[in-house]
């Protein structure tokens, strides 16, 4: 990725940089910061998130607020965070989460946890906004389809755009380049409130992966 980076010709203010800490490493997210800035080619990284709320995580996070302060770090921010561990950092800490990444899509709208970010000024970040391995069963809901031939949009286009007019930051991944470019045309639509409600209708409030509260997923976790 620095290698990338150093040779797209892309100006640098221009992108914008996201990592992660992950939990096994806390104790030492000062040479984990250090070690990206060094393979990303980079002074400074826009965003730097906490991957899930394990381990020494208080520690880690009072590290990323004084390379904020020091300029090598734009903005900090969470991921897999429920309400209840979101507050007790804000609290207790210096610097409020600019961002919580968590899984969310159609299927998963976690709208519980999206009225605690907006209390506390948090950005939502949606992972697996596409749903991961509830996928095929997104895609053929009738409603989704319907709206989605509405607007001459696939229904991923659709999924993604629901998100986005509710607020949520959107990052789909893909390896293949047509499902990229696919996946950023989706700024040429906009969803009634009709469309948005049938939408909202889908969920059942169920994520697969981003349970950090659910020991079966700690203890899978611990093997990583």
């Amino acid at each position: 990725m620095g290698r990338a980076l150093a040779s797209c010709g892309v100006p640098r203010d221009r992108l914008f940089l996201t990592t992660k800490v992950n939990f096994p490493s806390y104790d030492a997210a000062q040479e984990v910061v250090e070690a990206s800035l060094r393979k990303l080619q980079t002074d400074y990284i826009d965003l730097m998130l906490l991957h899930w709320p394990f381990g020494n995580y208080y520690a880690a996070w009072r590290v990323l607020e004084k390379c904020l302060e020091q300029g090598k770090i734009r903005a900090i921010g969470i991921s897999n965070f429920d309400p209840d561990r979101m507050v007790d950092l804000i609290q207790f800490n210096k610097v409020a989460p600019a961002v919580n990444q968590i899984e969310m899509n159609l299927l998963c709208q976690r709208k519980a946890e999206r009225r605690w970010m907006e209390k506390y000024n948090v950005a939502a970040m949606a992972y697996a906004p596409l749903g991961q391995g509830k996928k095929n069963e997104m895609f053929e809901n009738p409603a989704l389809r319907e709206i989605a031939a509405a607007h001459e949009k696939t229904p991923a286009q659709i999924a993604l755009g629901f998100l986005v007019q509710s607020g949520a930051v959107v990052i789909p991944k893909s390896t293949h380049e047509n499902r990229i470019r696919e996946n950023a045309a989706i700024f040429d639509f906009t969803l009634s409130a009709a469309e948005m409600e049938q939408l909202a209708a889908m969920d059942t409030a169920s994520p697969m992966v981003g349970t950090a509260e659910n020991p079966e997923t700690v203890e899978i976790a611990m093997t990583w």
